[in-house]
């Protein structure tokens, strides 16, 4: 991990500065969500098929001590970088910020896939300025894949630009899905939507990573992908990947995706009519 240049790091203010700070350069921004990553990625290589502290969230599956190694690295050096933005993270409680900034970080995206050793989890950290996501990464540790995107500026995958597939039929269309860890309220709808498209698409997936399912649609892998009861920082990153590499992202009524909202549908925009007939 190369080591950041003093020009880089911004000292705390001893009180909360004005609402309209500028933002970071986007090369700043970028620069340190990929070191977070990658200093995640290489504490999940380290635990990955080891002995694991494993613990269950009701509703919400498993968390390890691999998630929270993780999630300490990434903080470590966002807040070293940026120390007035605050943080969303999925093992910690939000910690408000002193800027309109905040990182938005899932240190492990498929945890259960982790545990059981199958190799498709990764790490998504978003950058939050007034509201809206600016800049994005996800990070595939086990192929060492980087995702990035930043707004208006394209997506890329280890600096090589991509892009969504230009797949027009729906009968032609390899798409992903999620099912909800709630299964006593949403997964007696989630089969039915799924058993819907599978009889109408070639095929579709369930790896088990909202983020990296998101990533694979933005990189053309995956036509399409849909997915209800998502946390923002499941999605926060990887909804921006989409968009900058070209797709659209709704939700289930076909309303411009925010964070927040109970349902998700990324495509390569062609295909996106055929998918909210098939889900409304």
């Amino acid at each position: 991990m190369k080591q950041k240049s003093k020009k880089h790091v911004r000292r705390l203010h001893p009180h909360p500065v004005q609402h309209r700070a500028d933002q970071p350069p986007t090369s700043q921004i970028q620069e340190l969500i990929l070191d977070a990553a990658e200093a995640a990625g290489k504490v999940l290589r380290r635990h990955y098929r080891g002995k694991l502290r494993i613990s269950e969230k009701p509703g919400a599956g498993l968390v390890t001590n691999a998630d929270l190694e993780a999630e300490r690295a990434c903080v470590k050096i966002l807040s070293r970088g940026l120390p007035l933005f605050g943080f969303l993270t999925e093992e910690a409680e939000p910690q408000p910020g002193r800027c309109p900034g905040r990182w938005i970080i899932d240190p492990l995206d498929g945890t259960t896939n982790f545990v059981h050793g199958f190799p498709m989890f990764c790490v998504s950290i978003a950058a939050e300025w007034e509201g809206k996501v600016v800049a994005g990464t996800i990070y595939h540790p086990i192929l060492q894949e980087s995702y990035l995107a930043s707004q208006g500026k394209g997506a890329t995958r280890n600096g090589q630009k991509i892009h969504v597939s230009n797949t027009i039929k729906i009968e032609n269309s390899l798409l992903t899905t999620g099912f909800t860890y709630q299964k006593d309220k949403l997964l007696r709808t989630e089969m039915k939507a799924f058993q819907k498209l599978s009889g109408v698409a070639r095929a579709v997936r369930r790896p088990g990573s909202a983020a990296l399912d998101l990533a694979y649609t933005a990189a053309g892998v995956f036509d399409a992908f849909w997915e209800q009861n998502l946390s923002p920082w499941d999605v926060a990153a990887g909804a921006l990947i989409v968009q900058e590499a070209g797709g659209k992202v709704t939700n289930f009524n076909g309303e411009p995706f925010r964070l927040g909202d109970q349902s998700l549908i990324a495509s390569n925009q062609a295909l996106h009519p055929a998918l909210l007939k098939e889900l409304s």
